[in-house]
């Protein structure tokens, strides 16, 4: 369904909004970033709730996403990659980038975390653990029937899991990862999977980002993060592609072994 270019915007603002701040967004907020009155911005903001992209939490008079919104905005990230780095600010305050630390300083983690393993069981630690201190979420990998994870803890302390059903969802959810990798193989360079898109896991409101990349050890091998569906897309998605590429360059280059 297409949005108009001011509805897009609007979608988008609460979208990045909300995963800076993890509280629904509000018509007086929105119509300050636009510079509207907040009566248009309420009328923008219920033609997005019947279209099903934004919903009202019973206890907020603000709006959260809906997967269908995280989609749309998703796609557009997909097709347009070029729009991520304006909106690369991260969901998760304690790994929020300053001006300072733009992603390229970002990618640089990565290339040494990876590049200095002399291993390559090392070197997937690296780029997993590397993920998990990069976004807040739980750091995954898996070659062959080789599966790694780092970062329960840290995904746990995300404000959406303190609900204990949403946890068991996500243990669920986890248990399943790596047959459901086989099954699913999920052939693009970059597969982004959305709340109820998850095959296991549907009411367990997380998305999974997962880069396919080659490796000398499997024919499928994966990495990639587990957070909940309130994240900035556009940095953790440069973020897992960049680790896909660079671990494929070290696991294909003789010193590992």
């Amino acid at each position: 369904m297409s949005l108009t270019t001011r509805q897009e915007e609007i979608l988008f603002a609460i979208i990045e909004e909300y995963a800076e701040l993890a509280t629904p967004v509000g018509s007086v907020t929105l119509a300050k970033l636009f510079s509207v009155s907040s009566a248009t911005i309420r009328a923008e903001m219920s033609r997005l709730e019947e279209m099903g992209y934004i919903a009202q939490p019973h206890t907020s008079a603000g709006r959260v996403p809906t997967d269908a919104g995280y989609r749309y905005y998703v796609n557009i990230l997909t097709e347009h990659p070029e729009r991520t780095k304006a909106r690369a600010i991260n969901a998760n305050p304690e790994s929020k980038p300053s001006k300072s630390k733009p992603i390229e300083r970002e990618n640089r983690v990565l290339e040494v975390r990876v590049g200095s393993q002399n291993r390559a069981d090392y070197a997937i630690r690296g780029a997993v653990n590397s993920l998990v201190e990069l976004t807040g979420n739980l750091g995954l990998a898996t070659i062959g029937d080789q599966l790694y994870i780092s970062g329960i803890s840290r995904l746990f302390t995300q404000p959406e899991f303190l609900d204990n059903a949403r946890v068991q969802a996500v243990a669920e959810l986890l248990d399943n990862l790596e047959p459901w990798l086989r099954e699913a193989a999920p052939g693009q360079p970059l597969n982004i999977f959305i709340g109820q898109e998850n095959p296991i896991g549907k009411t367990s409101q997380v998305s999974l980002i997962i880069s396919r990349f080659r490796s000398p050890y499997s024919d499928n091998s994966y990495i990639g993060v587990l957070g909940p569906t309130r994240q900035n897309y556009g940095r953790v998605m440069s973020l897992v592609r960049y680790a896909g590429q660079i671990l494929e360059k070290a696991l294909m280059m003789d010193k590992i072994s």
